[in-house]
């Protein structure tokens, strides 16, 4: 369990040193006020921290969450599984663990999906993907129309049928006769790892190679070349690890010789937001935000905590949440709060993120499963 109280001496202790040290630009820049009032700003910037922690296993990953609003509970994907948390008790409990001898196709699980009627869908790797309601499960494998057996993302369309990234495409998926159809030759990559819809039913596809909106009628592609992705300023090694014959090497390690690496096309994850602005998560180089036909870029000089973007979500109250390779980052539209080792975290890499009905983040990183939740 986490120390709470140690926690809270270590996050106050972080923001009244920040708050000293920024005194004089915060005076400065406003032309007035006190240090308390630069500490208040200060806090009100810093006002979540962790509360809990559940472990999966020391050299497990927690490579993807979702929550189930019917009945809050936590869906929890692992390398070794998937755990079934119930969030509505005062204590959570873990109610129960899937893996093959239960119906999962594989237990290396990157994609959950809950859909509109309760079904949930798992994207495995290497095992095709898999489907649970009610204790009656169901697997799919390219036999069945599915474009790959490694699948990494899934989003409901506005019409109520369900895209699917896989690693040999997208398939767009009927679910009530389960007809699948490929799409590759359409996407920039065929590699498909985030999924999203904006409000008018464009569907986003964040692709190994850049990013692909589709229409309905009209695939449209963008690349570093259009402006995604930040420069590569601090000359970091491009990362080998990406493309066609390289699946013994798609670990997803961010490292090379022990230096962080960059691919500015590389993109983890996509987020749409209430306004139709595209957030995409890159390799290396931050976040990509597209809006009114233009991209503009953030990174860890403008706040985030790292430049690798592995998940991406935003809460009820207009935060936008970022899973970075260096801990979690939380931004308003004007300030920034880090969460990462220094704060709890038990480790830097989260890669996956949800939202609760209490507004609490859920981080996933290696080994364990955290509890964000406001002060």
């Amino acid at each position: 369990m986490i120390n709470k109280e140690w926690l809270g001496k270590l996050a106050l202790g972080v923001v009244m040193a920040a708050a000293l040290t920024g005194c004089g630009a915060d005076k400065q820049e406003q032309g007035s006020g006190s240090l308390e009032e630069a500490l208040e700003r200060r806090l009100s910037a810093e006002s979540y921290a962790i509360k809990n922690s559940f472990e999966v296993g020391e050299n497990i990953y927690v490579r993807s969450l979702a929550v189930e609003a019917s009945n809050q509970h936590l869906w929890v994907g692992t390398s070794a599984g998937v755990h079934e948390i119930d969030l509505a008790e005062h204590e959570q409990t873990r109610l129960n663990t899937f893996t093959r001898d239960d119906g999962l196709a594989n237990e290396y699980v990157f994609a959950i999906h809950i859909d509109p009627d309760g079904y949930k869908w798992f994207g495995t790797n290497a095992g095709g993907m898999s489907r649970y309601k009610d204790g009656e499960w169901k697997t799919f494998f390219p036999m069945h129309g599915l474009a790959d057996y490694w699948i990494y993302s899934f989003v409901d369309a506005l019409d109520g049928s369900m895209w699917i990234g896989t690693w040999a495409g997208a398939n767009h998926m009927n679910r009530q006769t389960e007809q699948m159809d490929t799409y590759v030759t359409e996407l920039v990559n065929e590699w498909v790892y985030g999924l999203d819809v904006d409000s008018k039913g464009n569907i986003w596809f964040g692709t190994e190679g850049g990013v692909t909106r589709y229409d309905g009628s009209e695939w449209v592609s963008w690349t570093h070349e259009d402006g995604m992705g930040a420069k590569n300023n601090d000359q970091l090694p491009f990362s080998i690890n990406t493309g066609l014959g390289t699946r013994n090497r798609h670990d997803l390690g961010i490292l090379a010789g022990g230096e962080a690496t960059y691919n500015p096309n590389y993109v983890f994850s996509v987020l749409v937001d209430e306004q139709d602005r595209v957030f995409v998560g890159t390799w290396g180089a931050g976040v990509s935000i597209f809006e009114a036909g233009q991209w503009r870029n953030l990174t860890t000089k403008d706040g985030l905590a790292g430049d690798v973007i592995y998940s991406m979500v935003r809460d009820d109250v207009g935060n936008y949440w970022f899973g970075t390779n260096a801990g979690v980052s939380r931004y308003d539209g004007e300030s920034w709060q880090t969460i990462g080792p220094v704060q709890g975290l038990p480790a830097g890499d989260v890669y996956a993120l949800a939202v609760d009905a209490q507004g609490d983040i859920w981080a996933g990183v290696r080994g364990a499963v955290v509890q964000i939740t406001k002060k």
